[in-house]
């Protein structure tokens, strides 16, 4: 296992996961790492906050959680946001990164807009 700690931060007991983002694209994906951030691709537009919710929808469903559970914590106007996972076992950071990353680029992970 590749260690991804560079990319997320343990906080009061959740993990915060840093995001390059890349709004306006085909689809939502995972695309791989933009230096200390997971790159994804969002299909929503940067406008009025669509982009945002379309993250948080996305790392939710990415990461079994609840939309409730994922919380922007920076970066609302920029490509460089921070997730605060809320239900995300610390402990289990690592595998969870590994399994998003695992596949960027492969079309495995995308939002269908479904649950």
């Amino acid at each position: 296992m590749t260690d991804h700690s560079d990319l997320y931060d343990v906080s009061d007991g959740a993990v915060v996961l840093r995001v390059h983002v890349s709004p306006g694209a085909g689809r939502t994906a995972v695309t791989g790492r933009h230096g200390g951030a997971v790159k994804v691709r969002v299909a929503a537009p940067p406008v009025d906050g669509r982009a945002n919710a379309a993250l948080v929808e996305f790392l939710a469903a990415e990461f079994a959680l609840k939309p409730a559970d994922v919380t922007l914590v920076s970066g609302a106007n920029s490509r460089a946001k921070r997730f605060r996972l809320g239900g995300l076992d610390p402990d289990g950071a690592e595998a969870a990164v590994e399994r998003l990353l695992a596949t960027a680029g492969s079309g495995a992970h995308r939002s269908t807009g479904r649950r």
